[in-house]
């Protein structure tokens, strides 16, 4: 079949997420064929550096001959049974791996297929957990989560999102869920500045904390950064303040690790930067190394405990997915987890981040760069209209969307979060081609603000 061909196909019959398809119809656009390191290549033999890893999730490089081998030798055993009352081998040993090198609170894996389900878990858990609890506890039933979140795409997901554009649309369908304050830096709800605020963004989320922990399980919170809302960086100390409140408030604190998990930080989880200790904590996207999909939730043993009684009891945790546990995303899974250690990779991309920081600090030189953000191999470049004002671009100008089509014409796959440009390299990225990205992109964003003026 021709090139062509696959066009004429994925036009005729495929409907792609977050793509809005009229213009996808419009436009030329890209048809993947395979990939190679951090590279990908199109129907046509285009090479592209992977700038966003894929949707975050590339870590080892496309077609990794390890986790190619250990894929295709699990396929001559088995590729699925289910793990609703039945165990199989690569689970078990991916899920001893999981609590080795997770925060030490937490000891019990539950598998599920995506960052969505693994979040729709973390919530359903916690609420069950305290209705079983003890009558002292009934009142214990709201979510807290934080605003501009984004925790996937399922129901009880996007009752706990915060952004607008994603969500609003969805209310009547929804649970409600108290909001704390995001600390958003450039953008700060009250018009402060830090360090002189003093977190003043953290007292604030303390104050709901304690108001509402007499009737809240849970809160749930991107550790770090929040990925979605715009790669918007917490600044030292907020999350060790929120950590410290909900366990004075009993209120069980999720970690979305779903984006942040895996090295993305600089760390193996973001909760290590500030040594969190989380109740439950979400994860999937580089699980398996950008392989199958897998997520998995992983709690203390305590929440674990509160389900054990008899089947009569009704404490079941009464949920599953049918590729729950999958073997060929579990064995994929294993296998980029020991190749962290094989290649050091955590001191690798420590080796790298300030390179990539004092890097990124350049593009402040091009006027329509309002802020970068970063860790970790992880940033954001805010593209503003007015530098001095913080004024937006106004959202049918597509601006972000101009630099990436410019990013494509020089050889690289990038992909914006409205008029943030994100930069998420797969984790094995060398230094040299860290800068050849790093410069395509800074091209792209200096021509397209060229051509504004």
């Amino acid at each position: 079949m021709e090139p062509w061909d696959i066009e004429k196909l994925d036009g005729e019959f495929v409907w792609h997420p977050f793509t809005q398809m009229l213009d996808w119809e419009k436009e030329k656009n890209i048809v993947i064929e395979r990939g190679e390191g951090i590279y990908l290549y199109d129907i046509y033999g285009n090479r592209y550096i992977d700038g966003v890893s894929s949707l975050w999730v590339n870590v080892h490089g496309h077609n990794n001959k390890e986790i190619n081998e250990a894929i295709k030798a699990q396929i001559d055993r088995i590729s699925h049974s289910t793990l609703l009352g039945l165990g199989n081998v690569p689970s078990a040993l991916l899920a001893k791996k999981l609590i080795d090198i997770a925060p030490k609170t937490l000891k019990k894996v539950f598998y599920s297929d995506s960052g969505s389900t693994s979040v729709e878990i973390a919530i359903k858990v916690a609420f069950q957990y305290f209705k079983q609890k003890g009558a002292k506890y009934k009142e214990k039933k709201k979510i807290i989560a934080a605003t501009s979140a984004y925790h996937g795409d399922t129901l009880g997901c996007v009752s706990v999102g915060g952004i607008e554009l994603f969500h609003s649309i969805y209310k009547p369908l929804l649970f409600e869920a108290l909001r704390i304050p995001y600390p958003y830096c450039y953008r700060c709800l009250f018009g402060m500045k830090y360090p002189g605020c003093m977190l003043y963004c953290a007292s604030e989320a303390e104050k709901i904390i304690k108001v509402n922990g007499p009737e809240s399980c849970a809160l749930i919170i991107e550790p770090m950064i929040q990925g979605a809302s715009g790669m918007i960086t917490m600044p030292p100390g907020y999350m060790k303040r929120i950590e410290r409140t909900c366990k004075d408030n009993e209120v069980l604190l999720i970690l979305d690790e779903v984006a942040t998990g895996f090295g993305r930080t600089g760390e193996m989880f973001a909760a290590f930067h500030e040594d969190v200790n989380p109740d439950i904590m979400c994860v999937a996207k580089g699980i398996s190394g950008g392989y199958l999909p897998i997520a998995a939730t992983l709690f203390s043993r305590e929440i674990y405990e509160g389900f054990l009684g008899n089947y009569e009891d009704n404490r079941t945790f009464f949920h599953g997915h049918t590729y729950t546990g999958n073997q060929l995303a579990a064995t994929a899974a294993v296998t980029s987890l020991e190749l962290f250690n094989k290649n050091d990779l955590i001191y690798k991309i420590k080796e790298l981040v300030p390179y990539f920081k004092e890097t990124l600090q350049e593009f402040n030189d091009i006027d329509i760069v309002g802020d970068v953000r970063t860790i970790g191999l992880m940033a954001g470049i805010e593209l503003t209209k007015d530098r001095v004002t913080k004024e937006p671009f106004e959202q049918k100008e597509r601006t972000g969307k101009k630099v990436t089509l410019k990013a494509r014409e020089s050889g690289a796959i990038i992909r914006p979060l409205g008029d943030v440009i994100v930069v998420m390299p797969p984790l094995s990225i060398d230094r040299k081609n860290l800068g050849e990205l790093l410069s395509i992109i800074y091209d792209s964003v200096k021509e397209v603000a060229g051509g504004l003026r």
